[in-house]
């Protein structure tokens, strides 16, 4: 392409401070280095990570920033080393990278990385380089993505080829929540055919988990939410009962262990609040039990009384669904192509990348399961059209 080897001048959203409104600004891309991609952004969804980010973890060191990490995009040109991706190429971003030589990698039980958890420091939630600069200073790329801007570089290690055929303005959702949620049910809990489970929280993750759930086989899938506005839409995924934790004057857990005898095969929490991991995992049966935890947070201690444990519960976390990204996330595209996984239905609105804010304060609000900066075309949903 005619901007390879050129440093590209673009249209980013940047996060200058915490707590503040985001900012529209003119950035500049320098060209990708050894073993980084360049990718035009095509499609971005606003995350609740990203809130997290800018609302709640608020970390000095961590701004300023694009924030993003949620997408699809079109190669637009690879830097030295670079021998898995062309001009051209349609991509998925991953805040999880893959370095496939590790021992994390190698291994089929987990889906974490070494060089994934060297580039990110941890507090700032961002690699110590950027290809970032605006107004002379250099701008973080927060979770080594950044999608929140028309290009981004990438590290070859941190990015999926997916099916040339795929439309980026839907299959973008895979880049976080619906691989989360989904894959936390079926890679992570490993629900069974026939099963009682629990989904608790219906955003993008917990929609998707409740989908999960009913890929498995599930039997009787429970959706707990304090909004019931979200209920019709847990059912379209597979929820075959809805619960409202304020319409009862007991804890949910009993709720829900009087509704199953005992309580549920399968728990996830998908909202990132210790309280309701608590929750989700006495709402388990004793014996069998298995909660999984979802929801990102980082910032206070959970808790639970060992006997709880000790019964026969398992309380257990899930990172991107259980994903090793470069694989995985190919694998869900095919699965949406063949009509098996859902996509369409997670998008709620249509925006422009002007309108991040807007977007910000729905995801703040409840009222989108997922926002969405579509820089290409003008068709989406909880979206961002330039």
């Amino acid at each position: 392409m005619a901007t390879a080897g050129k440093v590209i001048k673009c249209k980013a959203a940047v996060a200058w401070e915490p707590n503040k409104p985001l900012v529209i600004e003119e950035i500049e891309v320098d060209p990708p280095q050894a073993n980084e991609v360049r990718i035009k952004i095509v499609a971005t969804g606003v995350c609740h990570s990203d809130l997290y980010q800018l609302f709640e973890n608020m970390h000095k060191d961590g701004f300023p920033t694009v924030l993003g990490h949620e997408a699809a995009g079109i190669v637009e040109s690879v830097g030295p080393g670079v021998t898995e991706f062309q001009p051209g190429d349609k991509v998925i971003p991953l805040f999880l990278a893959q370095c496939e030589q590790c021992r994390f990698c190698k291994s089929p039980k987990t889906n974490q990385c070494e060089r994934a958890w060297d580039n990110n420091r941890s507090g700032a939630m961002a690699p110590l380089e950027s290809r970032f600069t605006c107004k002379g200073k250099k701008i973080q790329q927060f979770v080594g993505t950044s999608t929140f801007s028309e290009y981004t570089v990438v590290n070859q290690m941190a990015v999926a080829k997916i099916d040339p055929a795929s439309p980026l303005d839907k299959v973008f959702l895979l880049g976080c929540g619906i691989c989360t949620g989904y894959g936390a049910a079926v890679n992570t809990a490993k629900v069974e055919p026939g099963s009682t489970c629990a989904v608790f929280g219906l955003g993008a993750v917990g929609l998707a988990a409740v989908m999960g759930c009913s890929a498995a086989g599930a039997k009787r899938i429970i959706a707990v939410d304090i909004n019931p506005e979200k209920f019709e839409k847990a059912k379209v995924f597979g929820a075959t009962d809805c619960v409202n934790p304020k319409d009862h004057d007991k804890p949910i857990s009993k709720v829900l262990a009087e509704m199953t005898n005992g309580g549920v095969d399968f728990s996830l929490e998908c909202v990132g609040n210790v309280e309701v991991m608590r929750s989700a995992l006495e709402s388990c049966v004793e014996g069998w039990g298995v909660s999984v935890i979802v929801g990102w947070t980082d910032l206070h201690d959970f808790a639970a009384r060992p006997v709880q444990l000790i019964a026969g519960r398992t309380w257990k976390g899930s990172f991107f669904g259980g994903f090793k990204g470069k694989v995985g996330v190919p694998g869900m595209v095919k699965a949406y192509m063949d009509k098996k996984v859902k996509l369409d239905e997670f998008i709620t609105h249509e925006m422009t990348l002007d309108q991040i804010n807007d977007a910000i304060e729905l995801m703040k609000t409840g009222k989108c399961d997922q926002a969405v900066d579509e820089i290409m075309w003008s068709t989406m949903s909880c979206l961002l059209l330039s």
